[in-house]
């Protein structure tokens, strides 16, 4: 479906986290793993094609991802590059956890759980109407704690001849703000809980783009798919030392040009 090779996704990847660590620096902190982990997702999503603009939906339940919407989009020129200097500034369209207004995409939720009950309204109004439309939810692990989360996935298993084309992409990377999901709240085992709701299921490697794209590419068979991408809050990213808290980076010059040295090497 795309017209990128693998190698051309890969450094689009890279350069998705370079533009995320420029935005976070503006400010010096901020919601930098959120890109770090997410950065093949969006790629895949967007670069890969398998979010046609103008016709499939598109929600982000976690607002504070919107860090990696602006950097792909500015990628694959759905955005201007130099609006990016404006992430998180008073005022500014790009915001730091998204809203209303914020472009490139159908709805950012504001409390978590929320986004999947609007994927699923999207898809059940696409299914009535006949459109040929896929609906994509980006959802956390983390907010997979939140039971309107399951209540929708359950909706929509009833309404699976609807519901077929709809997709929940999963950031698993294990953090949320009070620390790793697994001291929290055991979610696991995560791919047998959204089959027993009867979605089909696609546990995959995250930073993987070759196992995303065929994820995606599995297409519309009878019910709703759940894609469990398995990733590291830090992109894994070596130059980041362990001690750094990966929800919400503190950024020094030190570490903003260590992690651009380690990417701007593997675009070489």
């Amino acid at each position: 479906m795309s017209t990128h090779s693998g190698l051309e996704l890969q450094r689009i990847a890279a350069r998705v986290r370079l533009e995320a660590i420029q935005m976070v620096s503006i400010q010096g902190l901020g919601y930098l793993g959120q890109a770090l982990s997410s950065a093949e997702i969006f790629t895949a999503l967007f670069a890969g094609g398998f979010l046609r603009e103008g016709r499939d939906r598109f929600v982000i339940s976690p607002g504070h991802y919107v860090i990696s919407l602006y950097a792909t989009a500015a990628q694959v020129g759905r955005i201007p590059r130099e609006a990016l200097a404006s992430y998180g500034k008073d005022g500014a369209r790009l915001e730091a956890i998204g809203g209303e207004r914020t472009p490139v995409v159908d709805m950012v939720c504001g409390s978590l759980g929320q986004g999947l009950s609007v994927a699923v309204g999207y898809a059940l109004a696409a299914g009535l109407a006949g459109e040929d439309r896929r609906i994509f939810a980006f959802l956390s692990d983390g907010e997979q704690q939140e039971g309107q989360i399951w209540e929708a996935a359950m909706f929509a298993a009833h309404n699976r001849d609807r519901m077929s084309r709809l997709v929940a992409v999963i950031d698993a990377n294990n953090s949320q703000v009070d620390g790793p999901v697994t001291s929290v709240t055991t979610l696991e085992p995560l791919a047998d809980k959204w089959r027993a709701f009867g979605w089909r299921v696609a546990e995959v490697d995250g930073h993987d783009l070759d196992a995303l794209c065929g994820a995606f590419e599995s297409g519309a068979y009878g019910a709703p798919l759940a894609v469990i991408a398995r990733t590291e809050i830090t992109g894994r990213l070596k130059s980041i030392p362990p001690t750094i808290d990966g929800h919400f980076m503190k950024l020094d010059a030190g570490l903003v040009r260590a992690m651009t040295e380690e990417l701007e090497t593997s675009l070489v």
